[in-house]
């Protein structure tokens, strides 16, 4: 209700809006060579006028291959910043600058320089949910679609150092029997699920399937049949015969899974309180309205020092070949 206040503010200061916004951003595609990325977080809408939806992976690999002049990224701040780092000559706007991302927020650039000093040696992994000074101080960039393929492609005699998802370290842990150096961050979205309340909803619903985002925590992670990015849930889904899913994450995502299986039904994993905890409050700031005022301004747009972003751009080309 507060963020749907503020970008009504924010709208009023910058002028009048169309009254079809879809046809608006449409238009503004056309006159911009424009192409709208957006992340499987964002409200329905902003999903429902994106030319590519994805999950991390997949949108780095969609920004690495546009041909558009302008990339309007309806993510978060992270993201948009991943898509400049891969296009440095085009313009890349983020509807809302503020969009950050509380996992990327926990690892802080200085206090980890001073972590991978105390590990020399180590190999650096970063999960892609980290800022471009995180990137710059990393080996190979991964996603939780491809973390585990990575991890396994290095040799075991070499130590790593994980970073900076906690939740998402542990799991690769798990899968790849390697010991992992965790950077202590994560998702204040992930870490709201309840244990207690993912098992009263698989009383209340016995035909139903749990699923789960590797970046909840051990205990949620222990009820799920499936875990899997956010792309890799929303095909299970839709693969397999289950006609009811428990779905542990984000719930932005439902808006695809309706979408692709209307005849199934999806319920949202309940967070530890009586809230809406489990939206991100930083997706969510992206509205239709702020994306249209992205395009029409021009602005906000994602900068950084081209020595930041040539040091980033390694570990992110070195993850998109281990990824092929």
């Amino acid at each position: 209700m507060f963020t749907t206040a503020l970008a009504q503010r924010d709208n009023t200061q910058l002028g009048a809006l169309p009254r079809d916004l879809f046809a608006a951003i449409e238009s503004l595609k056309k006159e911009l060579n424009a192409v709208i990325l957006a992340h499987y977080y964002q409200e329905p809408d902003i999903q429902d006028i994106a030319d590519f939806i994805g999950d991390s992976l997949q949108l780095a690999n969609a920004a690495a291959k546009t041909n558009a002049d302008v990339i309007v990224f309806a993510g978060v701040h992270f993201m948009a910043e991943t898509a400049k780092i891969l296009n440095p000559d085009k313009l890349v706007l983020l509807p809302d600058l503020t969009a950050g991302c509380s996992l990327a927020d926990s690892c802080p650039p200085q206090d980890f320089a001073e972590f991978k000093a105390a590990h020399p040696g180590h190999l650096v992994i970063s999960y892609i949910n980290c800022s471009a000074e995180i990137k710059a101080m990393s080996d190979i960039i991964c996603t939780s679609s491809n973390a585990v393929k990575i991890v396994q492609q290095i040799p075991k005699e070499q130590p790593i150092i994980f970073a900076p998802d906690r939740n998402l370290g542990g799991y690769v842990m798990e899968q790849t029997k390697r010991d992992l150096v965790l950077w202590q961050g994560s998702c204040i979205v992930h870490e709201t699920f309840s244990e207690k309340k993912m098992v009263q909803l698989k009383i209340a619903h016995p035909q139903a399937e749990a699923i789960a985002h590797p970046e909840c925590e051990t205990s949620v992670l222990r009820h799920a049949s499936f875990i899997g990015s956010t792309a890799a849930l929303l095909k299970y889904c839709q693969e397999s015969p289950t006609k009811e899913f428990i779905v542990a994450t984000e719930p932005g995502i439902i808006h695809q899974m309706q979408k692709m299986a209307s005849h199934k039904q999806f319920i949202p994993a309940p967070p530890m309180n009586n809230c809406n905890c489990n939206e991100c409050p930083f997706m969510r700031l992206n509205t239709l309205e702020k994306l249209y005022l992205a395009m029409k301004n021009r602005a906000p747009e994602i900068t950084m020092s081209e020595e930041i972003r040539l040091a980033a751009l390694r570990p992110m080309q070195r993850m998109l070949e281990m990824s092929a």
